[in-house]
């Protein structure tokens, strides 16, 4: 089968950012289809107008330069989401298709994934990855009641024509259904790279004898965006009341985004920063393995809006991969997860004081970190490893091109 795979910030191991397409359409082409995947180019760098094309690991990729970060104002990220939707458009037609295929955010990318799949009268599958207008509605970030019906209507103009709608969460499903019941719609979770997190103890132990700050102390460590959504100051607050009771604890902050200054100024003006609390730069994917292989425990936070417990961070998935337990400050399937498993934390989200709290208890506790850490693995290995999640990606994929039964 010949897909068109239509992510605007698609990457592969070496770039910073989640590879869940990267794994996807390699294993696609490991099962004898044919990939052409459809991006941009975010790297910083003097601007080149046309587009470029790589091959990896057998995936033909179609990159065209299109500023973006998380510092950028509302409006000129929507500028950057109609600049795309524009130039996927023209090139996804041009492509030759079986089956075109577009994974959100942002959500105008449903566009060219609809109008090629049109052209070449083939099926659409389109996969929410954030429940759009809904969560930004919630959040306040879209209030002008033009722009909300326009949004509601681009996300029941993707609904309506994807013959599957592939959601992320149960929440994410449950929005898409609501929004347009009947819609044939299937929950596959971020997942679990088992073999990228399997690492050498011995590297570890070179990882934490290389920073004089850790040694052997106990490590927090939270890795990916620090945007409005994400919260991460909570984080900084919590440790802050831990190390009164723990002064060894650590946390380490790798990522980027628009809440990276005001995170590094709290944790100065606590007196944090350089000795507790230590913040890097995004790193690429590949480097990740080591960094959760040295910590004690990840975590994963979001702003106390119950539109984000439905999210499926990669930073939860990768935790688990690493047998690492994972400490979060929101409810939903995740949080359900960790409380029916052992596997983590579920911390106040109003209170950082007992989040504080529980993460000194918890660091130290030699017999709950084992038996969180088993609980991790086993999730990752029994529910959400790539390879279980990637058949029932693929059936999806078939059984949309009529390859398989509908009852598969």
């Amino acid at each position: 089968m010949r897909i068109v795979y239509i992510h605007q910030y698609y990457c592969n191991p070496g770039m910073a950012g989640g590879i869940r397409s990267y794994e996807q359409a390699r294993r696609l082409v490991a099962r004898g289809h044919t990939v052409d995947v459809i991006t941009t180019d975010i790297t910083p760098g003097v601007r080149q107008l046309g587009w470029t094309t790589t091959v990896e690991d057998g995936v033909t990729v179609h990159w065209f330069r299109v500023p973006y970060n998380n510092n950028m104002s509302y409006a000129r990220r929507l500028r950057a989401f109609a600049e795309f939707m524009v130039l996927a458009a023209a090139k996804a037609a041009k492509l030759r298709a079986d089956l075109v295929f577009a994974t959100s955010t942002p959500l105008t990318v449903a566009v060219p994934g609809v109008i090629a799949a049109k052209l070449r009268r083939v099926p659409f599958v389109f996969e929410v990855r954030d429940l759009w207008p809904e969560v930004p509605i919630e959040m306040g970030a879209l209030r002008n009641p033009v722009l909300r019906k326009v949004a509601g209507g681009l996300a029941n103009f993707a609904y309506r024509n994807a013959s599957e709608v592939i959601a992320l969460s149960p929440g994410m499903a449950d929005g898409v259904v609501a929004r347009r019941p009947g819609t044939p719609t299937t929950v596959i979770p971020n997942a679990a790279d088992l073999d990228l997190f399997r690492v050498d103890p011995e590297d570890v132990r070179r990882f934490r004898a290389s920073h004089d700050w850790l040694g052997d102390r106990p490590m927090i460590v939270y890795t990916g965006a620090l945007g409005v959504v994400n919260g991460v100051e909570y984080l900084v607050r919590a440790i802050h009341t831990a190390t009164k009771l723990d002064p060894d604890l650590r946390l380490l902050i790798v990522g980027h985004g628009k809440e990276w200054e005001p995170t590094k100024e709290l944790a100065a003006q606590l007196g944090l920063l350089g000795s507790v609390v230590h913040m890097w730069e995004k790193v690429p994917k590949s480097e990740l393995p080591t960094i959760l292989g040295a910590a004690t425990m990840s975590s994963s936070t979001v702003r106390p809006i119950r539109g984000l417990w439905d999210n499926s961070a990669n930073k939860f998935f990768d935790a688990l991969a690493a047998s690492r337990p994972i400490a979060i400050n929101y409810g939903g399937w995740q949080a359900d997860l960790l409380r029916e498993t052992g596997a983590g934390l579920v911390l106040d989200p109003s209170d950082t004081e007992s989040a504080g709290s529980e993460l000194a208890r918890h660091l130290r506790d030699d017999l709950w970190l084992k038996r969180a850490r088993d609980a991790a693995h086993r999730l990752a290995v029994e529910q959400f490893s790539r390879d279980l999640l990637f058949e029932k990606f693929e059936t999806v994929l078939n059984r949309s091109a009529r390859l398989e039964p509908a009852n598969s």
